[in-house]
This record gives C-alpha cells, sequence and structure tokens, in this order.
C-alpha cells in the first residue's frame, strides 16, 4: 500500500497553518492551533483515529478564534483527501457510538467523494471556558467540505457541554479510523459501484 501521508500549506490574511497527516500513524501528535481547547479536541482524533497529526496555526485570534478554527477544519480536510488519493482499497464507511460519563455521541462517516454535514449536538451551554460552542459546527463543515465526505453527528444524552462536544470528538475519531481503514477482502478496488469516489 501506498504512503498514506499529506503536507499542507495554508497561508491566507487570517491564518497561516501547517498541517502534516499520517493516516497509518500510531497516535502521535504534536498540536499548536493557537486555541487550547481546540488542540484538546484535535487530540482526541490522534489518540481514538491512531492519526498522526502536526498542526502549527498562527491566526488572528485577537479578532476571535473563528478563522483560526475553521481555517484548521478545512486543513484538516485537504490533509484527509491528500492522504487518501483516490480511496481504493479503504473500507469507505465507519461508525462509533462513544460514551463519556452521562454523554453519548454517534458519528457515522462515509467517504463518498460527496461533502455533507448532518449536525446535532443541543449543547447545555454555549461556552466551554472561553470557547464559543457554533465553531465546531464551523469546524466540521469545514472538514467535510475539503475531505468531501458524509458525516452524520449526533450526540445523543449530555449534560455536560465538554463531555458532549468531547464524546463527539472521540466517536468521530473511531468512525473516521474505521473508513479509512485498508479492507483486505476489497484489495485494490474502489468500494463504489460508480468506480470513482
Amino acid at each position: 500500500m501506498r504512503q498514506r501521508t499529506a503536507h499542507i500549506i495554508r497561508n491566507t490574511r487570517e491564518t497561516q497553518i501547517q498541517l502534516d497527516l499520517n493516516l497509518d500513524g500510531t497516535g502521535l501528535g504534536q498540536l499548536s492551533s493557537g486555541v487550547p481547547f481546540l488542540d484538546h479536541m484535535l487530540d482526541q482524533i490522534v489518540r481514538h483515529g491512531l492519526i498522526d497529526i502536526h498542526l502549527v496555526c498562527n491566526g488572528d485570534r485577537d479578532i476571535d478564534d473563528h478563522h483560526s478554527v475553521e481555517d484548521c477544519g478545512i486543513v484538516l480536510g485537504q490533509g484527509l483527501s491528500s492522504a487518501l488519493g483516490d480511496k481504493a482499497g479503504v473500507r469507505r464507511y465507519g461508525h462509533a457510538y462513544v460514551p463519556l460519563d452521562e454523554s453519548l455521541s454517534r458519528v457515522v462517516v462515509d467517504l463518498s467523494g460527496r461533502p455533507g454535514l448532518f449536525y446535532h449536538i443541543p449543547f447545555v451551554r454555549a461556552r466551554i471556558g472561553h470557547f464559543d460552542v457554533d465553531l465546531f459546527r464551523e469546524f466540521f463543515q469545514a472538514v467535510v467540505n475539503h475531505a468531501a465526505m458524509t458525516v452524520h453527528i449526533e450526540n445523543l444524552s449530555g449534560s455536560n457541554a465538554h463531555h458532549q462536544i468531547e464524546s463527539v470528538f472521540k466517536a468521530f475519531a473511531r468512525a473516521l479510523r474505521m473508513a479509512i481503514e485498508p479492507d483486505l477482502r476489497l484489495g485494490d478496488q474502489l468500494p463504489s459501484t460508480k468506480g470513482l469516489l
């Protein structure tokens, strides 16, 4: 199997980001988004997805966290797309239920080639520390748009906003790990009747 890695650089007037990603990693992360709570959530993707991620972002946080969070999602989506290539031989679909104490989340992933986010998290409060929870939708929308994947995200229960979003990120990591896994029975075929993803 070819090396499934990506190196992405994104420079705008709002953010400067570098990403190195290895889909066949061991869960190593060096994360410096400038947004500590986002780093904590990205670390869930690293640890539970077994995806090595080195990300550095310098953004206009004097305005707010929006550009940094969204652009980190853009770069992660671009990295996933680049590392997956034509997606030959992968499982394509992944799903996970993950609890974190009282919170339970379900995420389903399809590496469909079609961007679609179906997102339902009834947050119990609007901020986690200084972090605006609305930015998580922006993050995931950016990921699915640039990775061209369909993702269903649901927090099924939860009374602690930190637990709600952390269980979502853990479930996303596990679902993504399943979807990108090589399917030995498939060989180098595409998991699609269209012959294209």
